[in-house]
């Protein structure tokens, strides 16, 4: 948004309706103006302003009109550059006048009237709108245009007047789309948080009222395993969390030359056990030790580890999935592929989202959280990069960290010196 819009905005709607309803008188007063000099020409041609004693006073109106045009003029500068302003602000504005005809709009207002918001719903709706303003009557619809894109839109319509009549109306146009997504992934994180620790907690409460009347040590044994695996289950969770809130908040965002290689590697060997205890199998291409990134290496080695994990987790027992790291236009690409149970198309767009899972019934038995790949994205965006993904469903998924190229010396210790 342009610094005009910000102060448009900063002063309020009021300040912009203020500067409408300008609009409005001016051009009131210029059709006045218009008339009476009309009116005087032709009384004088006939000389019935001169028979009539009227010469006078015709003239002291012209020039009382001209003056208030005059002095209507000195704020022209002002509206012009609110005009400026309201073309850049986010809601759309359709100014009318007291006749019913648009005398503005903004260009997200010409936005909303094309053809991809469905252009004839819209421009009923604002006719319907301006219709009851013009008559006095404030106005409020919210319109669900089904695309695509899916948009909500809500128009509101308000009557414009001078303390005596009406002159005009205002309506706008407010893109709520966003909000309602964002909102709804706060409702959906809320009640998935809720979901996540409240079945390991009821499970470790169930457990712990069965052990205490119980006698057989195997029993006990078996119950103190599912116990300990309730807990792991929670603790995992919680520990997810806490890392995205700090990569969220951008803590602790080291800016550093990190060799890939080690990346990699830290990565496949936090992996192993997962991978070996489901029999799939992990081939890791070591790129060229020369290859750097620039960040943290903690946070890059944390993302590809999650990318790690969901491969493993959504895999076949025998297959493998591969690990590599390459050079495309200019930026790494830190890779994860296997050809697991691959993403339907549906899901590709929400999968980083908090808590989202493709399969819920494989996450459950996998002990998943739902949280790895918000984490990748997160890390992605802390580092200046993006994470891609390629995914047919049945043939398997590609993940990409893409990640800008670092030329520095490697700050970091190596292997050798690390074990």
């Amino acid at each position: 948004m342009s610094r005009g819009a910000a102060i448009a905005l900063a002063a309020g709607i009021p300040s912009a309706v203020l500067v409408l309803v300008l609009l409005l008188g001016l051009r009131t007063w210029r059709r006045t103006r218009q008339r009476v000099h009309l009116a005087a020409a032709r009384l004088s041609s006939t000389g019935l302003a001169e028979s009539a004693g009227l010469e006078q006073t015709l003239g002291q109106l012209e020039r009382t009109v001209d003056a208030a045009v005059s002095r209507g003029g000195e704020a022209t500068a002002a509206e012009t550059r609110m005009s400026h302003a309201l073309r850049a602000i986010d809601h759309g504005i359709v100014l009318f006048d007291e006749s019913g005809e648009i005398a503005f709009r903004n260009a997200q207002a010409k936005i909303f009237l094309g053809a991809r918001y469905g252009d004839a719903v819209v421009e009923s709706s604002i006719d319907e709108l301006a219709t009851r303003a013009l008559e006095g009557h404030d106005s409020y619809r919210t319109l669900e245009l089904f695309g695509p894109p899916r948009r909500t839109l809500v128009l509101t319509a308000d009557p414009l007047d001078d303390g005596h009549r009406s002159i005009g109306a205002l309506v706008m146009i407010e893109d709520i789309t966003e909000r309602r997504r964002v909102d709804a992934v706060r409702r959906d994180f809320v009640a998935n948080i809720s979901h996540e620790l409240k079945t390991p907690v009821g499970g470790l409460s169930v457990l712990a009222e069965t052990i205490v009347d119980e006698e057989d040590l195997a029993v006990i044994r078996r119950l103190a395993q599912r116990m300990h695996h309730e807990a792991m289950r929670a603790s995992r969770t919680i520990d997810d969390l806490l890392e995205l809130s700090r990569i969220e908040a951008g803590e602790a965002a080291v800016q550093e030359p990190v060799a890939v290689h080690l990346v990699l590697a830290e990565a496949v060997e936090r992996a192993a056990n997962a991978a070996e205890h489901r029999g799939i199998g992990l081939d890791l291409q070591e790129p060229p030790h020369r290859l750097q990134v620039r960040g943290d290496r903690r946070q890059l080695a944390s993302a590809v580890f999650n990318l790690l994990d969901n491969a493993i987790k959504y895999s076949e027992p025998g297959s493998t999935v591969q690990v590599r790291a390459d050079v495309e236009d200019g930026s790494a690409h830190l890779t994860v592929a296997d050809d697991g149970i691959g993403i339907p198309r549906r899901d590709l767009e929400r999968i980083f989202e908090r808590f989202y899972r493709v399969d819920r019934a494989r996450s459950r038995d996998t002990g998943g959280t739902g949280l790895g790949l918000a984490i990748v994205r997160h890390v992605a965006s802390n580092h200046g990069g993006e994470i891609t993904v390629e995914s047919r469903e049945g043939e398997g998924s590609t993940f990409s960290l893409v990640l800008p190229l670092s030329d520095g010396p490697v700050s970091v210790i190596d292997d050798e010196e690390e074990s």
